[in-house]
């Protein structure tokens, strides 16, 4: 058991990849389903060990074949990744738990255990991007989890998925390239790829313009994989096209991993002196957020597709965590891992629960959604909860994240920057109330049959998120404690 504990870090990532060829070579789509359902329970497992072994022994470093880093490749954990850790893989589970049903509705059985390699995959991608301590094998994750969630993309029901996938495509590889080129800079001026080195040996040449272009090419090659306006062109027609699955989980988990890698470079290889005093890093984030804020929701109002709309509102939800990112204190960088905590649980839940109204109507336009209110009151019932938790309601997640942003922003003395996330917040109330409006009080649509509430296989996991939505908002001991600490390690304050 002793043995096992001491290889944790390895298992994160081998698990999942592991589980990849063995749901292509089971043939039948209800063993690949278990399999991949079974890797993810113990990349949660696994997840839960880990952060419980950073807060009780401190950060962990796990020599990958024996070889010391920065010679060899390292995977590292501290209070940071290990959060990202915990929230990709359970989140992940619960997805996949839904996934059974919402897949044998939406996929050919020839593709579906094509479908459960390409999750695992990306999940392995996911997992390994966040606790990798090298920095090219950084750029390897990613490409595992980009080129997977292509093909995760490209099986939506619409032709226009395909065109979704090419662009994301793309504008995924132009990112890709962006972060290749910093880090390969990174290297020329170090001499090494461990990001823990990196860290030590960039002081020596931080006046120089290869340290300068590195920061410049991996900033914007992150932000672009963030979808951080305007930058986000790829996301909504991403969200929109794809399967519900594949929709509740990238858009819950993907976005998520690119802010932790935002993170990392920024405050542990380059450094808060660096970014936010060497460079005006604090504007160059906040204004993009901002606009993102408000270009984000005021998209999201005028459109009819609920998914898309949805797409939209993640790219204002985006805007918020980099608001958080960009205010180098600890109250501001907690405030915006405790979005990423909030939002991956708003937006799993509000895509698992369209993918509820996909299986029982086949459609997920706003207009189709009249009166289903009455027909289908428990996922309705998720949705009103997930949208309330987007604008902020009090006793929601979202409240909790938005409030501490808004403190944030106070004690910078930035009180327009709170002003302005309060009336974007007050965008989102627009959109949210076309939906419960479409729901509750506009009559069935003519031809269209009463319908059923949602199988339980896809209910309960949504219901499960949505129910999360209202308890940490109630209940804050675990994501503000878990992110707190996570930001005093981050920018090197002694607790």
């Amino acid at each position: 058991m002793i043995d096992l504990i001491a290889h944790l870090p390895a298992l994160q990532v081998v698990v999942p990849l592991l589980a990849a060829p063995l749901c292509v070579l089971v043939g039948r789509a209800s063993f690949a389903w278990a399999i991949a359902l079974l890797a993810s329970a113990l990349a949660t497992v696994v997840a839960a060990a880990l952060n419980w072994q950073v807060h009780t022994s401190g950060p962990i470093s796990y020599e990958i074949g024996g070889w010391a880093p920065p010679w060899g490749i390292e995977y590292a954990v501290d209070r940071l990744n290990a959060l990202i850790l915990l929230i990709v893989s359970s989140i992940s589970t619960i997805v996949l738990v839904y996934a059974a049903a919402s897949v044998r509705r939406e996929i050919p059985v020839r593709r579906q255990t094509l479908f459960y390699t390409s999750y695992v995959l990306c999940l392995t991608g996911l997992l390994g991007i966040t606790i990798t301590g090298d920095a090219f094998n950084i750029f390897v994750f990613l490409e595992v989890s980009s080129l997977s969630s292509y093909a995760l993309i490209a099986m939506g029901a619409q032709r226009k998925a395909l065109t979704a996938a090419f662009q994301y495509l793309i504008m995924g590889t132009i990112g890709a390239t962006f972060i290749l080129i910093g880090i390969g800079l990174l290297y020329m001026m170090t001499g090494t790829l461990n990001l823990a080195d990196l860290a030590e040996r960039l002081p020596q040449v931080t006046g120089t313009r290869p340290i300068f272009g590195a920061f410049a090419f991996i900033t914007v090659g992150v932000a672009l994989k963030a979808a951080l306006f305007p930058l986000h062109l790829w996301l909504p027609n991403a969200y929109a096209y794809a399967p519900n699955v594949v929709s509740a989980f990238i858009a819950a988990t993907s976005t998520k991993v690119s802010i932790y890698v935002l993170l990392r470079f920024t405050y542990t290889v380059f450094g808060a002196d660096f970014a936010f005093e060497a460079l005006p890093l604090h504007w160059v984030l906040l204004a993009p957020a901002v606009m993102a804020m408000f270009a984000g929701s005021l998209s999201a109002i005028f459109q009819d597709d609920v998914k898309r709309m949805l797409a939209y509102s993640s790219v204002a939800q985006i805007g918020y965590i980099v608001v958080g990112i960009s205010i180098p204190t600890i109250d501001g960088v907690s405030a915006g891992l405790v979005h990423v905590f909030n939002h991956a649980l708003m937006k799993a839940a509000l895509f698992c629960a369209m993918g509820c109204v996909f299986y029982r109507i086949g459609s997920v336009r706003l207009s189709e959604l009249a009166g289903l209110g009455r027909d289908m009151p428990w996922t309705m019932a998720a949705i009103v909860a997930g949208g309330l938790s987007l604008i902020g309601v009090p006793l929601t997640a979202g409240f909790i994240s938005k409030w501490m942003l808004i403190e944030a922003a106070l004690h910078m003395g930035e009180w327009w920057l709170a002003a302005l996330i309060v009336l974007s917040s007050m965008l989102a109330v627009a959109y949210v109330w076309r939906i419960v409006e479409t729901m509750y009080f506009k009559p069935v649509p003519s031809g269209r049959e009463r319908v059923a509430e949602a199988p339980l296989a896809l209910l309960l996991p949504t219901l499960l998120l949505a129910a999360a939505n209202v308890y940490f908002g109630l209940d804050t001991s675990l994501s503000v404690a878990l992110s707190d600490m996570a930001a005093t390690d981050l920018l090197g304050v002694s607790p």
